[in-house]
């Protein structure tokens, strides 16, 4: 059988990406995202490779000296129940500790998955008002959403925050 390999995201793979995260955009499991942010972003993210073929993928995004989110995690729904999407935030939870992070946050629908990779539902934000006001000059969409700002709240409705110590 096949080894699902597990390898840095290079800019051959947004289309893949691209593709991966439409198949849950419509469920509004993930947000779409425009091909130039997936670019910009690239080096964020880490894809499952499989005979070749991206079959999964997610991000680490830091956001402040202690603090990242975990985004966009996808797995091709042909590929789902083969631990694919574990093995990808097991390895960005690894990442976000060699960067020398503490605490990594994730918005989701996917609650009980995250669960089992130690995150914890929280209902206040993980961030003191000095860096909620840094983190508000941000353009990025996810941070946006992170902090609950008014123009992304349809986007954020039923997602549930989570967060987890390192």
């Amino acid at each position: 059988m096949p080894q699902v390999a597990l390898r840095p995201a290079r800019t051959a793979d947004v289309r893949a990406i691209a593709t991966l995260i439409d198949t849950y955009a419509p469920e509004r499991r993930l947000l779409v995202k425009p091909a130039v942010a997936l670019y910009e972003g690239i080096q964020e993210f880490r894809v499952a490779e499989l005979d070749g073929a991206v079959v999964g993928c997610g991000a680490l995004h830091v956001f402040w000296e202690d603090l990242a989110e975990i985004r966009t995690v996808a797995v091709d729904p042909a590929r789902r129940g083969h631990r694919i999407g574990q093995r990808i935030v097991t390895e960005l939870l690894d990442n976000a500790r060699a960067l020398g992070l503490s605490r990594v946050f994730v918005l989701t629908f996917e609650v009980e998955f995250f669960a089992r990779h130690g995150f914890r539902v929280i209902e206040e934000s993980p961030v003191d008002t000095t860096v909620y006001q840094e983190l508000m000059r941000s353009a990025d969409e996810g941070v946006a959403e992170f902090l609950e700002l008014e123009r992304v709240k349809p986007n954020t409705l039923g997602n549930t925050r989570m967060l987890r110590y390192l």
